[in-house]
């Protein structure tokens, strides 16, 4: 499955346009590496998605054939780290 379709369908991202635009601006690696929206994408990969000022890590479980509702998205993708950056007040 295409990378892009994915990350819409899985609900990561809300639309696919947004996951395209993110994959062309750098935004999302698969395996650590920066990928493009056409990349095909399976089950135990892990996707990084830097979305504003966070940074989240999931692993791919399963590839859905329709959107997953946000209550059920833990059936496709399971969150292995969130992190934001550290903002110190002078």
């Amino acid at each position: 499955m295409r990378l892009d379709k994915y990350l819409a369908l899985s609900g990561l991202v809300r639309r696919r346009t947004k996951a395209q635009e993110a994959c062309e601006r750098g935004y999302v690696e698969v395996d650590g590496r920066p990928a493009r929206p056409g990349r095909q994408v399976r089950s135990g990969q892990e996707i990084t998605l830097r979305l504003g000022p966070k940074e989240l890590r999931y692993r791919i479980v399963a590839l859905p054939d329709r959107p997953v509702p946000r209550a059920r998205q833990h059936e496709v993708a399971t969150l292995l780290s969130s992190r934001e950056p550290d903002l110190e007040s002078d």
